[in-house]
């Protein structure tokens, strides 16, 4: 769940006390697409948006259908863009792109669903909306996994679960670059270091910096299966314990800093302090796809392609 989708039903909740917004989901794509499955954008009629299915000329275009009254409303409609290679010039999509939406008109009776996602999402949970698309009547459930998105004839489902959290354990340059790189791709970023002066020393991005033993903060902060955690300082007395903590929580991913040399070292002192194996096979050691990558933005750039796929790969994320 990125924090754009949850600002696109805030909006929405707050809109529908005074009109009678649009939600625009994507529902389907083939070829080329510039926003993948699930992406939405809530529109007013009065032109207010926020959120995105494309690079911006396609909200455009469904704005003016929209005042222009091509949709009624009263049920949820499925439009589809980049039908001929005429549309997909005029509109910008790429070459063979096509975009399926779910157009839904909301009101008050939407108001009860749209605040258990928004609770669920601030909470950390996972909640699925089911729409039935014959009525324009939604339920939600609680679900313990992130869902890929499904619809059929008669009913959409779409998963939400909250923003990942990125834990950074060390605070110096490397930190810096990759911190950028994590909010700019919609990470939360926090960082921690239990050196007090490295965190009054820092340059980089606003984001939360907390100081504390690592193990503590992984445990209060990044524990469940929507974090993320990477060992940065090259200290083995913070990154052996904050990995010994991260290793035995739900985190999806949990990744060291260092050489081949020196991730074979850490690996046996790990396994001095008998940690399971299992475990230790959950460690992306060295961090970041193997691209050559010398300096801090370099090793940065590995690490978040290397999330990147494997957010693609899995399901669950």
């Amino acid at each position: 769940m990125q924090s754009i989708d949850h600002d696109v039903m805030r909006h929405a909740l707050d809109w529908i006390e005074e009109t009678r917004p649009w939600l625009c989901t994507i529902v389907g794509t083939l070829g080329s697409s510039p926003r993948p499955v699930g992406s939405l954008v809530a529109v007013t009629d009065d032109g207010r948006q926020v959120g995105s299915v494309s690079g911006g000329c396609v909200e455009e275009d469904l704005l003016e259908r929209l005042r222009a009254g091509a949709y009624s409303g009263h049920r949820p409609e499925l439009v589809q863009y980049g039908v001929s290679a005429e549309e997909n010039e005029r509109l910008g999509l790429p070459c063979g792109g096509r975009l399926s939406l779910l157009l839904q008109r909301l009101d008050r009776e939407d108001h009860a669903w749209l605040r258990v996602v928004l609770s669920a999402l601030d909470q950390r949970r996972c909640v699925e909306r089911h729409l039935d698309l014959a009525t324009g009547i939604t339920v939600t459930t609680p679900v313990e996994h992130f869902t890929p998105l499904v619809i059929d004839k008669r009913r959409l489902s779409q998963c939400f679960g909250p923003r990942t959290r990125m834990l950074l354990v060390g605070a110096g340059q490397l930190a810096h670059s990759l911190a950028e790189l994590g909010l700019a791709m919609d990470y939360e970023v926090i960082v921690t270091d239990p050196r007090e002066q490295l965190l009054r020393q820092w340059q980089g991005p606003p984001v939360e910096l907390v100081q504390g033993m690592p193990d503590d903060v992984i445990r209060e902060r990044a524990s469940d299966r929507h974090s993320v955690i990477i060992t940065l300082t090259h200290d083995p007395r913070i990154d052996d314990m904050a990995l010994m903590e991260a290793l035995g929580t739900e985190a999806w991913y949990v990744g060291a800093l260092g050489s081949q040399r020196t991730t074979e070292k850490r690996l046996a002192r790990l396994r001095q302090l008998d940690i399971p194996p299992q475990q230790l096979d959950r460690l992306h050691a060295p961090v970041g796809l193997d691209i050559g990558s010398k300096t801090p933005v370099e090793i940065a750039v590995a690490i978040m392609a290397q999330l990147t796929r494997l957010r693609r790969s899995s399901p669950a994320q």
